[in-house]
């Protein structure tokens, strides 16, 4: 892949940590529009149900302007209709102005889910997902449990829903139901044509089209990638597929680099947007002071590109059992300026009304220095307030070798 443009590793941080939304100025005030503009730049925010100390999306805002309140966001999913939540990787909050996009991917998803469902739930699974949209037509918007007759264990995954649960996100991945807003987290659902603006919803764009959009929109949000860069992005297309795109658009928007990486390893050929050596020449620096990162925060989604471009290992170790875990069950990696400098372990704890410090543990070649000390303790006090506790704690020995 030849090419006369070159990034070094510094220039590509500066640039991922700008895409990314962590340039930006962070006490300005964050009005709706702004809100929705970050959002935007960002592509989506993703949602997930753990709150150690505040659930990934609002910690993912939050990060990034310390005026957003948690409100905020449910003001543009709920009221203004602004934003939707559907499906990429994982759940996610997705800009109004996306929707058109899509509509190729119910299709795709109806028949997908469809076959792998009915062959885990057998006989039946058509009738449940009729019955279930019948009643929602009659009755109006409902949550999982209001279908639920029966008393069952909690369920350990979508394996072990209840036949209606199932039902409801099926209809939901296929956009014949939406997300009208959530209670105490848990979904409510109601037809598409309720929340969905008919403006978003009357849009429809061919495959192609869905394709182009996805990988020039993917691209300008990285910055440079991989072709599995790419297609990771919003997982709705292939690496393949996105390899294609790359070639067809050299000149059109695309153009070929290398990039320094931080892991030890050479320059890595990448395909990046057409303005990327304009965009270099005019890039904001990161804001001063330590910032906490969501295990779910957009910039280190991608567990090879953080180790790449920042050579910080992170894994999430949720799902680790606890005598294995390195670290702990749900670990922050610390920001400071374009360097990771190490992660913390720590926990609201509600009851005690605690932003309560079990682990702090360094890179190497970092140290714990008393300005370093005066910067955690105000990120945590910041994050404190943001949540509401009364008090931050720490564990004693809570800085780790």
């Amino acid at each position: 892949m030849p090419t006369d443009i070159h990034l070094s590793n510094a220039e590509a941080r500066r640039l991922l940590l700008y895409l990314h939304g962590l340039s930006f100025p962070v006490h300005r005030k964050l009005t709706p529009q702004l809100l929705l503009e970050l959002i935007e730049h960002l592509g989506f925010v993703q949602v997930d149900s753990i709150n150690t100390v505040a659930r990934a999306h609002h910690m993912i805002l939050f990060t990034r302007n310390y005026t957003y309140r948690q409100e905020q966001l449910a003001h543009l999913l709920e009221s203004e209709r602004a934003v939707f939540e559907n499906w990429t990787h994982d759940a996610a909050i997705i800009p109004m102005q996306f929707y058109c996009y899509w509509k190729p991917r119910f299709q795709r998803e109806q028949e997908r889910l469809r076959t792998a469902w009915r062959r885990h739930r057998r006989e039946g699974f058509e009738a449940q997902v009729e019955e279930v949209l019948s009643h929602i037509r009659g009755n109006g918007p409902v949550m999982a449990r209001d279908l639920v007759t029966d008393q069952r264990k909690a369920a350990q995954g979508w394996w072990d829903w209840h036949p209606s649960k199932t039902a409801l996100e099926y209809l939901w991945r296929c956009g014949e139901l939406a997300i009208t807003r959530r209670v105490a987290f848990q979904k409510m659902y109601d037809l598409a044509e309720q929340v969905i603006p008919a403006i978003a919803r009357d849009g429809e764009v061919s495959t192609d089209v869905a394709v182009d959009w996805a990988c020039r929109s993917a691209l300008e949000r990285l910055g440079f990638a991989t072709p599995r860069d790419i297609a990771a992005f919003w997982s709705a297309v292939s690496s393949a597929a996105a390899r294609s795109w790359c070639q067809q658009n050299l000149g059109y928007g695309v153009r070929q680099i290398t990039v320094e990486c931080a892991d030890g390893g050479g320059p890595r050929p990448m395909f990046a947007r057409g303005d990327v050596v304009e965009l270099l020449s005019n890039l904001p620096s990161p804001p001063r002071g330590l910032r906490f990162l969501s295990p779910f925060d957009p910039l280190i989604r991608d567990r090879l590109r953080t180790l790449r471009m920042f050579n910080f290992d992170y894994r999430i170790e949720v799902f680790v059992p606890a005598a294995q875990r390195r670290y702990g069950y749900y670990v922050f990696p610390m920001l400071d300026g374009d360097h990771f400098i190490g992660r913390i372990d720590m926990k609201h704890h509600r009851q005690q009304s605690q932003l309560r410090v079990t682990g702090v543990w360094l890179e190497p070649g970092q140290q714990l220095t008393k300005a370093r000390q005066r910067d955690l303790i105000t990120a945590l006090e910041r994050l404190r307030q943001f949540i509401g506790a009364d008090a931050v704690a720490f564990e004693d020995g809570y800085v780790k070798a």
